[in-house]
């Protein structure tokens, strides 16, 4: 009888007591060694596959509320393939007279700030309170490698398992904002599926405030002490979108100093004009470990501010011009697509660019022959007529 194979690290005699032990696996390896006792001769179990979905699939899903109906749709709806996006904007079409009733809240801040930590910890109440919460974390992307970590679904642990609370980590892929370019779609979604708030996370770098801004009703900038955000927040701008400023992480031996910044925050405040008309924007502390403050940041502040809004009718208005702004937002984006992706402006491309880069070429002629090129296609004649940049 061949003798069993053992590392050196197995010890002679391994009780239960023994955290590391050889686990055999599949037969055909090296006789005697781990994995020599599983035999391969036997067929695989068959492959199952998801059965594809119709509209009415993905309708009747999403008004039941079912969680894995909704993330199909969404990954749906972030898809870049033709037939995708057509399916995709059938089932927002059905889906629009169940949107609209959330609460819409979004969050940025400085990386660092405890965003996601916060996030959670007011989930979670809200869960308890009886509120189902969606919540839209962005993840930023690699310009690398295209690529996100995604974690916030791990960063949630708590908040991802209420059963009230539902989680979309999205990869920014470089878009300009941090913001998936469906990520209004998923959150027209997430309403339509019954999730009465929705908290929007943003990468907290660069331009996202502005892209948030235009997408929710109340826009929270979470900030930390002694980081320099004073400066930075009035220098970038994000002080003047924001509804209200949050001094996170207001406990412990940080107490004192969150009450100072807060303090610093106020006068800055003063001499800034808010974000919504009838409503003085200010500045609050809270601990995202501890909870305090939470509660009466949502129930005196945030919904002090819905209520207000509703009454006064700033809401209705705000959305109604997000909702034109995003179609005249989505409508760049096509003719973006529509020039980079024009067959006869991907024939002179290149060498445009290497006559602008060898000198050969000023920029503004080289973008001169570009809108030239482009406007022999069906869709640019009316650009050939228009373009400040078409040669006449």
């Amino acid at each position: 009888m061949t003798e069993t194979y053992k590392p050196e690290w197995v010890p002679e005699k391994d009780d239960d007591k023994f955290a590391c032990r050889v686990m055999y696996g599949v037969k055909g390896g090296h006789e005697g060694m781990p994995g020599s006792n599983v035999d391969l001769s036997r067929k695989s179990a068959p492959v199952i596959k998801r059965s594809k979905m119709t509209v009415d699939d993905y309708v009747e899903g999403i008004i039941k509320g079912d969680r894995m109906t909704l993330s199909r749709a969404i990954t749906l709806i972030e898809s870049n393939a033709a037939a995708h996006f057509y399916i995709a904007q059938q089932v927002i079409q059905r889906l629009l007279p169940y949107t609209g009733k959330s609460t819409r809240v979004g969050i940025t801040g400085v990386p660092g700030a405890g965003k996601s930590t916060f996030i959670e910890a007011l989930g979670n109440q809200l869960c308890v309170e009886g509120h189902r919460v969606a919540v839209l974390a962005v993840d930023p992307s690699s310009t690398v490698t295209k690529g996100s970590i995604l974690g916030d679904k791990t960063r949630m642990e708590t908040l991802s398992r209420q059963k009230n609370a539902f989680i979309r980590p999205s990869p920014s892929g470089g878009t300009l904002g941090g913001l998936t370019r469906k990520s209004r779609e998923t959150l027209l979604l997430c309403e339509a599926a019954g999730y009465d708030t929705i908290l929007v996370e943003t990468v907290g770098v660069g331009q996202s405030e502005t892209t948030v801004r235009s997408m929710v009703d109340f826009f929270l900038y979470v900030v930390i002490t002694g980081a320099g955000d004073e400066l930075q927040g009035m220098k970038k701008g994000v002080m003047e979108l924001a509804d209200a400023v949050l001094i996170n992480k207001a406990d412990g031996d940080n107490k004192r100093r969150a009450m100072v910044t807060r303090a610093e925050y106020a006068r800055i405040l003063q001499f800034l004009r808010s974000a919504t008309e009838k409503w003085e924007t200010r500045a609050y502390t809270c601990s995202s470990v501890t909870g305090a403050g939470i509660p009466e940041l949502w129930n005196e502040v945030i919904m002090k501010f819905f209520s207000q809004g509703k009454e006064n009718g700033v809401l209705s208005e705000r959305r109604k011009h997000q909702t034109l702004s995003w179609v005249y937002s989505m409508v760049e984006e096509h003719l973006h697509n529509l020039f980079y992706r024009s067959p006869s402006v991907l024939a002179c491309k290149d060498k445009i660019e290497t006559d602008v880069v060898e000198g050969k070429l000023p920029p503004t002629i080289a973008v001169q022959k570009l809108i030239a090129e482009y406007a022999k296609t069906e869709i640019g004649d009316y650009i050939k007529e228009t373009s400040p940049f078409a040669i006449k």
